[in-house]
């Protein structure tokens, strides 16, 4: 990474009052994105350290370390703070918050107090979902299925689905705010067709959180009522039909994987074409493949119950457009690799995490299409196969990139470097923890360990060791990264405008970005990656 000997500018976003006040207070959309930062970083370790009570348990075959229903509460905590708390507001709340505006030369995003009020209702919904978990613990399963939800459960089912109804319209504010600036605030010559793909991406992650959310809404209320109220709602011994909760969820919820792998996506974008120095391949389709997984992701949900009781020609049809969601995510992954190919790759830790998300997401997704063939769907249903699958993609999926895109962007929001072998250091543990852990839990996944079992036969064992020795290694990873950037805050190395030499209008303003963004109105008159013409006169 070049490094500059200029100062910092004397007038920028983060010397704009360092009182509580001014940051709890500010309508200052890369102010908010920090504050994003610090919530979404204190879930993801709190959601980490549930984690490691379930890889300290599964080590050994029998029931060492904690009970059933303490187990039962660990996963559940473990899943609950890490979908709706850190993976679903990650890169929309810090990456997307701070540099959407900057990226379409906007001074902030369109509705300021909105955004600022969103992160105070994530913080609000947090602090129920934390409350449950302080005061008992929750053990429905993050996906609060019925009936553990509505009649067995004696734990704080309540307040934490109160907190995650609540949150819920953080992400809708959210996706509005986002919805609104990209129409209504991109800088002169700055056509839709001109648009770096991040911003596509959200475009897109926006739409489901604004039509989505509300389905899970609604959904989470009906059961609070049907458990405050005894109505019968989902419980068929008051006329009720417990199926119909799983059909309202997973409406919801497997769109929601698009809202953490969407954004994810569209940083790898802009990572490829930094670090190859080359344009996007194909741009017209990526940015059109994330408005197709955003509808397609609408009408996939019932794969998730094939073996709920849906009749099969319902199944079959489910099948059929699981398969089909595959085609969009396939068109970005085959188009960024037609990107580096011959391209002028330059192996900077942010390019790391690309090809570390794109090798990971693949081997996620090919064992997606399993689990939309039926057949091998049934066999796996419940088991460790479908853990890891779903981690490939979320964690090495959305993580990789999220971490990718703040090293990427590291040095613009704080105008300092990191230690870059460090970094490399961490993304290399981060990799081969990451396969370490989950890559043994397809074997005794499909062996038939069942998930959600704090015990299991003495065979599987030398597997389950491999994955706690794995989820040590991923650990120091995760912690690595928060050393060294929070050391770079104040030794770092100072660095100009555009350390990478990439393109994008968040490289021409200074690093970090003043107040405003722009000292004056930019102007576009040049296509999104232009690498060819643009880079020679970058600013090191």
């Amino acid at each position: 990474m070049a490094s500059s000997t200029v100062l910092l500018p004397p007038h920028h976003y983060l010397n704009d009052g360092f009182g509580v006040k001014s940051w709890l207070l500010t309508r200052d959309h890369k102010r908010i994105a920090l504050l994003y930062l610090a919530g979404v970083t204190f879930f993801f370790f709190l959601g980490g350290a549930f984690a490691v009570m379930i890889r300290l348990e599964l080590a050994t075959p029998a029931a060492d370390l904690m009970s059933d229903d303490t187990y039962n509460k660990m996963f559940t905590m473990h899943g609950v703070m890490m979908v709706f708390f850190f993976l679903i507001p990650a890169i929309p709340g810090v990456l997307g918050n701070f540099f959407i505006p900057i990226m379409i030369g906007a001074k902030d995003l369109a509705f300021p107090r909105l955004n600022l009020l969103s992160w105070y209702i994530f913080v609000i919904g947090a602090s129920f979902t934390t409350y449950a978990a302080i005061t008992g613990g929750l053990d429905t399963g993050w996906t609060f299925y019925t009936p553990f939800s509505t009649a067995s459960s004696t734990s704080a089912v309540v307040p934490a689905a109160l907190g995650i109804f609540i949150n819920g319209f953080s992400g809708i504010l959210t996706g509005l705010n986002f919805i609104v600036t990209i129409h209504r605030m991109r800088a002169p010559g700055l056509t839709w067709f001109r648009l770096p793909l991040f911003v596509w991406s959200h475009y897109a992650t926006s739409l489901i959180m604004v039509l989505g959310t509300p389905v899970l809404a609604i959904t989470i209320v009906l059961v609070a009522a049907e458990r405050v109220f005894q109505f019968g709602i989902f419980d068929p011994t008051r006329g009720g039909d417990p199926v119909l909760f799983q059909h309202l969820f997973w409406f919801y919820s497997h769109p929601a994987v698009y809202i953490m792998v969407l954004p994810a996506m569209g940083v790898i974008s802009e990572l490829v074409a930094a670090f190859c120095r080359k344009p996007v391949f194909g741009y017209t389709f990526v940015a059109f493949a994330s408005l197709g997984i955003a509808v397609l992701g609408f009408l996939v949900w019932g794969h998730h119950m094939f073996v709920a009781g849906q009749s099969v020609y319902a199944a079959m049809v489910f099948s059929i457009l699981s398969f089909l969601v595959a085609i969009p995510s396939a068109v970005k992954v085959f188009n960024w690799t037609a990107t580096m190919y011959k391209g002028s790759i330059s192996w900077e830790t942010p390019m790391l995490y690309a090809i570390g998300f794109i090798g990971l997401f693949t081997i996620g997704g090919l064992t997606g299409l399993f689990l939309a063939a039926i057949g091998l769907d049934v066999h796996v249903t419940d088991t460790y196969f479908i853990v890891a699958h779903f981690h490939y993609i979320m964690v090495g999926g959305t993580i990789m990139a999220y971490l990718g895109g703040l090293h990427y962007w590291w040095p613009k929001i704080a105008g300092r470097t990191y230690n870059e072998l460090l970094a490399k250091v961490s993304a290399a543990i981060i990799f081969f923890g990451f396969n370490l852990t989950f890559f043994p839990q397809f074997i005794v996944g499909y062996l038939g360990m069942p998930r959600r079992y704090h015990t299991y036969p003495p065979e599987f064992q030398v597997l389950n060791v491999l994955s706690s020795a794995g989820a040590s290694l991923l650990g120091i990873g995760y912690l690595l990264p928060m050393a060294y950037l929070g050391w770079s805050l104040r030794y770092g190395k100072l660095v100009g405008p555009n350390p990478w030499g990439a393109v994008g209008l968040e490289w021409t303003t200074t690093s970090p970005p003043p107040t405003e963004n722009f000292h004056q109105m930019p102007v576009v008159t040049w296509d999104a990656y232009e690498y060819p013409t643009r880079v020679e006169g970058h600013v090191a």
